[in-house]
């Protein structure tokens, strides 16, 4: 997007920011919508209409020209598109149970990165050519995906799951998730490690770049490796981990490998090599906490709040994707990167001490670590 309306459009960059601005409230916005109409008319239905309006709104940001015509679709595409996030994670729970609901998200998650992988490749090489017919693309693959979840996953065709839907909706206690205080201190500190975490996006490359002096294509391959650790050791990893602790203990430990590979990069001397160790470390980090964390939020709901649940969730990701770039894009620019590192690597690591409070206060604690 920033490409496009930087090459294409001929905005500037100030402006094409504004526009991710924009995008990211839009998400806040789409994430609490998708959640409560989620718990009201329930995640199928969500999910279709996300698809097929989120389609339709690509379409249509194609054909605008008009800066601020651009910054109403671009907010309107975010608030129908990010709906599909939290009915998209109900469904994972729903069609999942307690003994492999971790795995279940961790699948989505390899979904979802092959996807991110694929469609990157596939985008860059279609933008190349032509932007307008990549809007297009978009579009028609959100059609697909549509098609796709009608015919294979319609309630009609899925009665026994529907049935079991109808008995958990007769027995569960709609507790709601704005009330949940642990839930709520959980989602700040998902706020933190997802700031921390989104430095991997933003400031990393750039300081791949001017500290350590690597290439595009160096940098490039570190980032691809992130994907290609995921690919080959998350499921594996996530098979042998899951039932043996709670879900709080590995957050802790993937908090604390993420923490620790930001901190790495002051302690070992500038060169590629460093970039491996940090992208490997990270990467772990990621593989251990993301899986457990979205088994702890299913775990605290029901069918009847799960949207809520999952709502808040997907909000706090969206709230750290904003405040997380701008904080350590600052940080790095008025006192640098060695602080910055310092700053983030310091804070994932404490938010352990919160994670581990939850620990103590929930209800749900059900295993001694």
């Amino acid at each position: 997007m920033t490409l496009y309306l930087t090459e294409s459009e001929g905005v500037s960059i100030s402006k094409a920011g504004f526009v991710i601005t924009i995008y990211g409230v839009g998400a806040i916005a789409g994430a609490y919508l998708g959640g409560k109409l989620t718990d009201k008319i329930g995640f199928y239905y969500i999910q279709l209409f996300a698809l097929i309006g989120g389609g339709l709104h690509f379409i249509l940001l194609g054909q605008v020209r008009d800066y601020w015509s651009i910054c109403t679709v671009a907010f309107f595409l975010s608030v129908v598109s990010e709906s599909f996030r939290p009915a998209n994670a109900s469904a994972v729970a729903h069609y999942s149970d307690e003994a492999n609901r971790t795995r279940s998200f961790t699948l989505n998650r390899l979904a979802i990165n092959l996807g991110w992988a694929v469609g990157g490749a596939l985008g860059g090489f279609v933008a190349a050519r032509s932007y307008h017919l990549l809007f297009w693309i978009d579009g028609l693959t959100n059609f697909c995906a549509a098609l796709i979840l009608w015919l294979m996953l319609a309630p009609s065709r899925n009665k026994i799951k529907n049935e079991t839907l109808q008995e958990e909706n007769i027995v569960g206690k709609a507790i709601s998730a704005y009330k949940d205080k642990p839930y709520i201190l959980f989602l700040l500190m998902n706020i933190i490690f997802a700031a921390t975490f989104f430095q991997l996006f933003t400031t990393i490359p750039v300081y791949f770049k001017q500290v350590l002096e690597m290439s595009e294509g160096d940098i490039g391959i570190v980032m691809a490796l992130n994907g290609l650790i995921i690919t080959v050791f998350e499921m594996v990893i996530i098979k042998n981990l899951e039932g043996k602790k709670t879900a709080i203990f590995y957050i802790r430990v993937g908090c604390f490998l993420t923490g620790l590979s930001f901190i790495v990069l002051n302690l070992l001397p500038p060169s590629f090599m460093l970039s491996i160790v940090f992208i490997t470390i990270v990467t772990f980090g990621e593989i251990i906490e993301m899986p457990f964390a979205a088994t702890y939020w299913v775990s605290r709901s029901n069918s009847k709040n799960r949207g809520q649940y999952a709502a808040l969730f997907t909000i706090s990701w969206a709230t750290a994707q904003i405040v997380g770039p701008w904080t350590g894009a600052n940080i790095a620019q008025y006192w640098g990167f060695n602080t910055l590192w310092w700053v983030v690597g310091t804070v994932c690591i404490l938010s352990i001490a919160g994670y581990r409070w939850i620990q103590i206060i929930s209800p749900l604690k059900k295993k001694k670590d």
